[in-house]
Formats: C-alpha cells, structure tokens, sequence
C-alpha cells in the first residue's frame, strides 16, 4: 500500500488483535522478519518483527535519527521473490510505544535497524522499489510481472 499509515490514539482490543492475527501471519511466513499494518490492508502506524526471539510489535514508530550506510540486498511480502539493493542507515534510534502502551527508545544496528527501516518505510507508503535505481526497479518490476505470470498459466 503506497498511503501513509495513520498514528493509533489508543492501544484497545481491536489493536491487540490485530497484532495478534499479524504475529500469526509472520509466523507462518518461512524466512520473514516484518510485517508491517499496511501489508494487510490496514493504515495504523504499527509493524510486528521477529528477529529469533519470537514476535514483537512497535506502535507509532519513529526513527529520530540514523549513522553510518549500508548497501545490501533486500526482499519483501509484498513482492515475493524479488530482492533489490537498498542503502540504508547502519545503526538507528527510534521511539515507539509497545503493545501495553510505554513509551520506549530503540537502539538498533545492523540487521535489525535494517528491519526497522524497511517496516517503517511501509508505514510511510514506500516500498523497497521505490529506494533502488531507475534500472534496478524496472529489473525488478519485469521480473516481479514474471513470477506472477508464471503463476497464471498451466505448466506446460
């Protein structure tokens, strides 16, 4: 979804939920790390990750700043099979409010400050093509069209 995501006011049932049904959703997700409130249809400023030690949710995330660049490849649920190569801070500190409504600040560096980003740029209506070259989406988008014919017609 290419809209920005509204900050939640509350942290009621209805959020809970929520968090709980997209847990569930990246669980089952082999290999995947985010999964942000956007992807499922719904604009509330919020992503669940799981970085190994079971899934977490930040609410009304906010990266205050960055330092220092990485380039690496990455993918995403919402082009499945499709890896592109994105810069992205190295290190980021973020605020956030949890699921039971504190307030807390996130220092993150490698892999998961890449996580942070990449689930808050979906937040932002921004998606992991719209972060890489000119050529490099037009690659990716071809090869995206691809996969997704591949699934409409009968092998052959």
């Amino acid at each position: 979804m290419k809209e920005e995501s509204r900050e939640l006011e509350t942290i009621d049932a209805e959020v809970r939920a929520l968090v709980k049904d997209m847990s569930g959703t990246l669980s089952e997700s082999t290999g995947r790390v985010g999964l942000a409130a956007p992807q499922v249809g719904v604009l509330k400023r919020l992503f669940v990750y799981d970085l190994g030690h079971g899934p977490r949710c930040l609410i009304n995330p906010v990266i205050l700043e960055g330092e220092g660049e990485d380039t690496c490849e990455e993918g995403c649920l919402s082009f499945p099979g499709i890896y592109v190569t994105i810069p992205r801070y190295r290190k980021v500190r973020a605020s956030c409010l949890t699921p039971s409504g504190h307030r807390v600040l996130i220092e993150a560096d490698g892999f998961p400050a890449r996580v942070f980003q990449h689930e808050c740029d979906h937040l932002d209506g921004v998606l992991i093509i719209d972060r890489c070259d000119i050529e490099e989406r037009k690659r990716a988008l071809d090869e995206y069209r691809d996969i997704e014919l591949r699934k409409t017609v009968p092998d052959a």
